[in-house]
């Protein structure tokens, strides 16, 4: 299942039930599982949630084709966290993952 289908997954199975409802059996909260439904990407914690109430198995998903090759990073608005301090760890976050990249190990392990 492509990441991208996350959104109508959940619109198919809310159905008839309120957002609020919704969100408040998935265990987040009703903006973010409205967020998520327009299209946008949850945080790991609340993806795990939203994943499990679907039903969905974390190895049937796959990220988006269109941004596979480029490192992403999600943060949660807080108010603890600067936006210097934000873009320095996505500026860490993303050098760490492009100097890691599991598909260049050497095979055999």
């Amino acid at each position: 299942m492509p990441l991208e289908d996350l959104g109508r997954l959940i619109l198919e199975k809310r159905g008839q039930k309120g957002i609020r409802a919704a969100a408040k059996e998935i265990g987040i909260s009703h903006a973010t599982l409205s967020r998520v439904e327009r299209g946008f990407l949850p945080d790991l914690e609340n993806y795990g949630k939203i994943r499990k109430w679907l039903g969905i198995e974390e190895s049937t998903v796959h990220m988006p084709t269109n941004t596979s090759d480029i490192p992403q990073v999600h943060f949660r608005r807080k108010r603890e966290v600067t936006a210097d301090t934000a873009a320095a760890l996505a500026q860490m976050i993303m050098a760490a993952q492009t100097a890691w990249r599991p598909d260049e190990e050497e095979e055999g392990g």
